[in-house]
């Protein structure tokens, strides 16, 4: 008898046991050469995986923004697609990767990092602070988050450092500009009415729209931004 036994333990390891104990019995036929197996089970844990998935991203506030942006950002890549006249059959999934990986990999972790040592400096969630974080918010983390979006997206895409530091000259400034008419008060929101296990949730949530905003800008060519907003 075979028996292959998959577990998975508590703290999100997984082990692999395996007994195997074969007991090969010949068919009755005296001409057969055939070994019989005469039981093979497999038990597959897929409730107690879910189970366990569920407890990670209850425990761990990152891993529902990472998973929120992974899946969020590449949505907008598709939305903007489809806006721009794309379908099924040709949509660019490559890019919607490149979004997707962005999103997850880079955005979630460093927008998480920026709530956790906003809240360590202002603790109060009162307007005046979430005001204030608001604005430390739009002359901080936001310059550098979009100037990472346009160099690292760039050379996701199999550009150059020169190519990817002219994409950000050309391509920061107006995209800032919208940010800055958008995302003080979404922060402000953020930051006074929404708990701070939530904040990355909600934040990607907002950011569906904008995302789609920066999907735009993104691929449009140098010289249509001037004329783009």
């Amino acid at each position: 008898m075979a028996i292959f036994e998959f577990r998975f333990c508590s703290h999100r390891t997984a082990s692999f046991s395996a007994t195997f104990n074969a007991s090969e019995k010949r068919h009755r036929d005296p001409h057969s050469t055939q070994p019989h197996i005469s039981q093979v089970e497999i038990a597959m844990p897929g409730p107690l995986l879910w189970k366990n998935l569920k407890v990670l991203v209850t425990r761990y506030p990152i891993m529902r923004g990472m998973i929120s942006y992974s899946l969020i950002w590449p949505t907008g890549s598709l939305i903007q697609q489809t806006v721009e006249g794309r379908r099924w059959g040709t949509y660019d999934w490559w890019r919607v990767l490149r979004f997707s990986m962005y999103g997850g990999l880079f955005v979630a972790p460093t927008l998480y990092g920026w709530v956790k040592i906003s809240s360590a400096m202002w603790p109060q969630t009162s307007l005046r602070t979430g005001v204030i974080k608001a604005a430390v918010e739009t002359i901080s983390y936001t310059p550098g988050a979009m100037t990472c979006f346009y160099f690292i997206m760039s050379l996701l895409e199999s550009k150059t450092v020169e190519e990817a530091v002219a994409e950000v000259g050309k391509k920061f400034l107006p995209t800032y500009r919208v940010a800055l008419s958008v995302w003080p008060l979404v922060a402000t929101i953020n930051f006074t009415l929404i708990p701070e296990r939530n904040r990355v949730p909600f934040i990607s949530a907002c950011s569906l729209c904008w995302t789609c905003f920066l999907a735009y800008m993104k691929h449009l060519e140098h010289h249509e931004v001037d004329g783009a907003i």
